[in-house]
């Protein structure tokens, strides 16, 4: 299916995992081709996706790019990401296939038989292919990081803010993969519920994401941060149910938890109808093939009046990826990372002719540019008045420890 959707300059699978969280209305999507497409410019963004979207109510599949920041709080970047997505995009497709366990369903227009046919007969053909090995390197050594994680202690220190996620970049140059196969690795490596493969052009997001940013289903909002992450191990279940157990104990993961999620009740009592916004569940523990994670939910009602696009609007970017209080913390980011982030602590997601949407967060990814051979991924911690440098360090290499087993064949 995906080696099919490759030969399409513009595509997007979506694909759970066999996850099911907060009923999804799907296993596996994949939208494929362009009807017709916008890319959102900064300084109107949010109401050009409505305005797009209100001109004729359809599928929309696409991204929101991290710099959406400086529409919604006013604020300037001038650090550009390794690889840039812009502010956002989305298109209608020409094919759509919708997957659940036992059934297919392809709606293009008059082609699905013939999308069926040509989809397996590529399956049948299909070789594994073997990954070269890349040789990842850090843009911040491991003293660097420490010595900018010792820096925003001060500001936590000094009042400036409560929380702040700090992310650092890897990347390799002048090297060529098969996007396809690397996520199927991936996904093999780490299956997660919020996983993405997209493609614009010659740009293309790898993701294997276990957090869901925004899901609305009629007026019902739902958002489940992350916050707080420990190892598995696998060849130890004693130890592994003590690495689980340590996210339940330890105040400082349940502290910096619990600030995301008054972030996120905040932020949806903007849009929400009052009384509505409630923790659903608060310092839930899942358990993935990497790691165990804390993950919290928040709902409430959207005020029957407003549009979908208030929802992005009041809570984008997503709290998990910031800290507290949320403006202050991106100027720091911006302050303080080494590049910009671009499509990563972004999200890819989908907008149904409804109006409903289910958007990730854009975590635990691979960007690629298959015409500059350039490749780049990040990982990031909270950061808290309880943090300590080396631990953080070692906290954001566990979380790409699945991309670099993949990359090294």
């Amino acid at each position: 299916m995906l080696n099919w959707a490759n030969r399409f300059s513009i595509f997007c699978l979506l694909d759970n995992n066999h996850y099911n969280f907060e009923t999804p209305a799907f296993e596996c999507m994949l939208a494929a081709g362009s009807k017709r497409s916008i890319e959102l410019q900064e300084g109107n963004a949010i109401q050009s996706l409505q305005s797009f979207f209100e001109q004729k109510p359809s599928w929309l599949f696409g991204h929101l790019g991290y710099n959406l920041k400086n529409e919604i709080e006013q604020l300037i970047s001038t650090k550009k990401a390794p690889i840039d997505f812009g502010n956002g995009f989305f298109f209608e497709p020409q094919c759509l296939l919708q997957l659940n366990e036992t059934t297919v369903n392809i709606y293009a227009d008059g082609e699905e038989q013939k999308i069926f046919d040509h989809i397996c007969s590529l399956e049948e053909q299909e070789v594994q292919e073997e990954v070269e090995k890349i040789q990842v390197q850090k843009v911040l050594n491991k003293e660097s990081y420490i010595e900018i994680i010792k820096k925003l202690l001060a500001h936590i220190k000094r009042g400036d803010c409560y929380e702040i996620n700090f992310c650092q970049p890897f990347f390799a140059n002048n090297v060529s993969i098969n996007p396809v196969s690397i996520y199927k690795r991936l996904v093999l490596q780490s299956p997660v519920p919020f996983a993405a493969l997209y493609k614009i052009n010659n740009a293309y997001c790898i993701c294997a994401s276990p957090e869901r940013y925004l899901k609305k289903t009629g007026q019902e909002l739902i958002s489940q941060p992350i916050k707080g992450t420990s190892q598995r191990n696998h060849s130890n279940a004693q130890q592994d149910e003590a690495n689980a157990n340590y996210l339940k104990q330890s105040q400082k993961e349940k502290s910096e938890n619990v600030m995301v999620v008054d972030l996120v009740r905040n932020d949806l009592s903007r849009v929400c109808e009052e009384g509505s916004v409630y923790v659903k569940e608060l310092f839930g523990i899942y358990s993935f093939p990497q790691v165990h994670q804390m993950i919290s939910t928040v709902a409430g009602n959207l005020k029957t009046n407003l549009p979908f696009t208030e929802a992005i609007k009041a809570s984008f970017p997503m709290g998990s990826m910031t800290g507290a209080p949320k403006k202050r913390v991106m100027e720091l980011i911006e302050q303080y990372e080494p590049v910009g982030r671009g499509l990563f602590s972004g999200s890819i997601g989908y907008i149904n002719p409804k109006a409903d949407f289910d958007f990730n967060v854009v975590i635990r990814s691979i960007f690629y540019n298959a015409e500059e051979k350039l490749l780049s991924f990040s990982a990031g911690s909270g950061i808290t008045f309880y943090s300590e440098p080396e631990k953080e360090y070692e906290e954001c290499l566990m979380k790409v420890e699945a991309i670099e087993k993949v990359l090294s064949g």
